[in-house]
């Protein structure tokens, strides 16, 4: 089991699966939201994650073109989740609300064109300049516009 929450504690979470993928994310939509920094992100099925507590949602438009909708703690505004409109079975969750972060590592580098030139990565580890080519995602991720379950740099 898999839990975390927001920083104030109003929203808690539970994830009874593994992660179908785990990346870090160098987009500028990500930069915004980890503080300028790569977003690590854990893919999810959607249906293995039980929120307890209010969420609030914000929408935009990826550079893909696919609806996201990211939630977050409308009473700390920790950043909490996101998914890709055109993927409602999967579920992106940002790797600093999970109580324990090891499951976080990431298996690649995306958007690193977008990262500053101080923008860290592990050399050991895939980079794509934009999104993952679809022949390299993981087995359980259907081929989309954009990388893993969540398109548009999440």
């Amino acid at each position: 089991m898999i839990t975390g929450g927001c920083l104030c504690g109003a929203v808690r979470f539970e994830i009874d699966s593994a992660p179908l993928a785990t990346r870090a994310c160098w987009c500028r939509d990500c930069q915004y939201l980890a503080c300028g920094n790569a977003a690590m992100n854990l893919f999810f099925a959607s249906a293995s994650l039980k929120v307890s507590g209010p969420t609030t949602e914000f929408v935009s438009l990826a550079d893909s073109g696919n609806e996201m909708r990211r939630r977050f703690c409308p009473a700390c505004g920790t950043s909490l989740f996101s998914a890709a409109t055109c993927r409602p079975d999967a579920v992106v969750v940002r790797a600093g609300a999970l109580d324990d972060p090891a499951p976080a590592r990431p298996a690649s580098f995306i958007w690193t064109a977008s990262a500053p030139d101080w923008g860290l990565t592990d050399p050991t580890v895939p980079h794509f300049e934009h999104h993952m080519p679809a022949s390299q995602t993981a087995p359980q991720e259907a081929p989309q516009k954009e990388p893993g379950p969540a398109a548009g740099g999440d």
